[in-house]
């Protein structure tokens, strides 16, 4: 059990730690180059939360299961339901946003140096502000696994 419960921990941290990071990738400071690297690297970290955040969820459902919890614990429920909610965030509202804005900055007319274009600008404050959706949802999700009884 103690196994399980080791990487249950480590593939949260795994699959979640990366989320933290697209608040540094997506800053508005950026040259179109930058911004360009920024997007490669972003589908880079992207790997981690697909895979540790499926290990995470498979090992936490099996803490439940062989731990004698109930799955209508607040807690359970609750976290459950903020990871579902990072994966819709992260996967299902950013994942489009970031490909519309690398389709965006791969227009042959942008030079590496160049500022980025308004438009893409604004695309980029809400992938920002999704960014800062999952983190905040992340941290909630760690305080409950923290303080859970």
């Amino acid at each position: 059990m103690k196994w399980l419960v080791l990487i249950h921990i480590m593939s949260s941290i795994i699959g979640i730690g990366p989320t933290y990071f697209g608040h540094i990738l997506f800053r508005k400071r950026q040259q179109v180059g930058e911004l360009r690297r920024s997007l490669e690297l972003f589908q880079i970290l992207n790997f981690f939360p697909k895979i540790g955040g499926t290990i995470a969820v498979l090992s936490g459902l099996l803490l439940v299961w062989l731990g004698g919890w109930s799955f209508v614990t607040f807690w359970i429920i609750a976290s459950l339901i903020l990871y579902i909610a990072i994966q819709v965030v992260a996967v299902g509202l950013l994942g489009p946003i970031t490909a519309k804005l690398q389709k965006e900055l791969n227009s042959p007319k942008l030079s590496t140096e160049q500022e980025i274009p308004r438009e893409s600008i604004l695309l980029l404050a809400k992938a920002n502000g999704l960014y800062y959706t999952a983190s905040a949802l992340g941290v909630i999700l760690f305080i409950l696994m923290i303080i859970k009884p």
